[in-house]
């Protein structure tokens, strides 16, 4: 391989997120942090020169968006997940939270309703809320795929508990595609009848595909906006190489909106605010990234990460057997079920953090359906994952 991925990064004096909020949330600062969805792999070298070269040109002015940005934004989504957004469907959005809460404030009133599908990424919850928006509640179904291997646990969509908490003031679907925390890749049958669903009621999907680019084992990610005119025509598309590629403080997202009327609102109102405008790095960091360079990075990434999720499942296995991890489709996040523990939620967090020492997220964030669930960062050094494993073997 090319690339070194069991290299250890010393994050020391660099306000790294992971690290220096551990004493606030967890109430100890000496943890070994496997919790936010960031990695410990180092940026590769060819983002960090192409930022480097800029930053020799020391004059930092009002900047235009490079000639060639939306083109290669385009293309790499055309490679990667066949289908081309056109390039007017297309803008800048300083970060996909942020984004969704743009979103909110432009398309739902403060008397409708937001749609989520826990358990799902916490601010899909805790960003319409802070907004004074209702959020509607439509849990996954746990599923297990033919002989029950517990491996191949996954979640299916509700339609049926959709169809009866869906009511007219609903506006709003947010949609975690891949699914995080769980890692599914969501086929396009399922998508096309969410789809389906969400056109008949005049209700907007928020489709966060931040982990797109990330499908493991040779599963295929499926943009939502790609499987009908209908769920093209309801959507609004968010994506970023930050998760890829681990430039998340650099901020690069970007929205995806084909349908003309959704497009004009909600652009005009990004454009009024300038919340359009990326900053100077943003498309420095994202055109080194979407390269032949980038995808070669992302390849060797990839195959570490896959095999990383492979040992974790072989060690709980043998070691752990009553943690059973599901094995994600995508991302380097791994959904470990604890319940056979038989533990509360005080205990279970007690046992990683002040028997293990391991700071993760704890399931319950994630809303209902994540009790007894613990989410792992699998995007580290070999050594530090069993470090983590076998502090987490020796505690239980």
């Amino acid at each position: 391989m090319k690339y070194n991925f069991d290299k250890i990064i010393d994050r020391t004096g660099t306000d790294d997120l992971k690290h220096g909020v551990l004493e606030e949330r967890y109430g100890d600062a000496n943890l070994l942090p496997l919790w936010v969805a960031d990695m410990d792999f180092e940026t590769p070298q060819f983002i960090t020169d192409a930022i480097r070269r800029r930053l020799d040109h020391s004059l930092f002015g009002y900047t235009m968006m490079p000639a060639n940005y939306w083109q290669r934004v385009s293309q790499w989504i055309e490679d990667h997940h066949q289908w081309r957004p056109r390039e007017e469907w297309m803008t800048y959005i300083p970060g996909i939270v942020k984004g969704i809460g743009m979103a909110i404030n432009v398309f739902v009133k403060e008397d409708e309703k937001v749609i989520i599908q826990p358990p799902v990424y916490h601010p899909f919850r805790l960003t319409p809320l802070g907004n004074r928006r209702q959020v509607v509640y439509n849990p996954l179904i746990e599923t297990l795929s033919t002989g029950g291997q517990w491996s191949c646990a996954s979640y299916s969509m509700d339609f049926d508990q959709l169809a009866e908490v869906c009511d007219e003031k609903c506006r709003m679907l947010i949609l975690s595609n891949p699914h995080n925390p769980a890692g599914v890749c969501w086929d396009a049958d399922t998508l096309r009848h969410l789809a389906h669903f969400c056109h008949e009621r005049g209700i907007i999907v928020i489709s966060d595909e931040i982990h797109c680019d990330m499908a493991l084992f040779g599963n295929r990610h499926v943009p939502f906006a790609s499987v009908s005119d209908e769920a093209a025509q309801c959507s609004i598309t968010f994506g970023a190489p930050s998760k890829t590629f681990n430039i998340a403080g650099i901020v690069s997202s970007y929205a995806i909106v084909p349908n003309d009327s959704l497009r004009s609102r909600f652009f005009s109102w990004l454009e009024a605010n300038e919340l359009n405008e990326p900053h100077l790095f943003a498309p420095i960091a994202t055109l080194a990234a979407f390269s032949p360079e980038g995808e070669e990075w992302r390849k060797e990434m990839l195959a570490y990460i896959e095999r990383n999720v492979d040992y974790v499942i072989s060690f709980c296995h043998d070691h752990m057997p009553k943690i059973k991890p599901w094995r994600p489709e995508a991302s380097f996040l791994v959904w470990l079920d604890c319940r056979d523990l038989d533990l509360d939620h005080e205990q279970l967090n007690r046992l990683f953090v002040s028997r293990a020492r391991l700071a993760l997220n704890d399931g319950e964030m994630f809303g209902k359906g994540g009790e007894g669930f613990m989410r792992l960062n699998v995007a580290a050094p070999r050594s530090v994952l069993t470090q983590a494993l076998e502090s987490l073997r020796d505690a239980l």
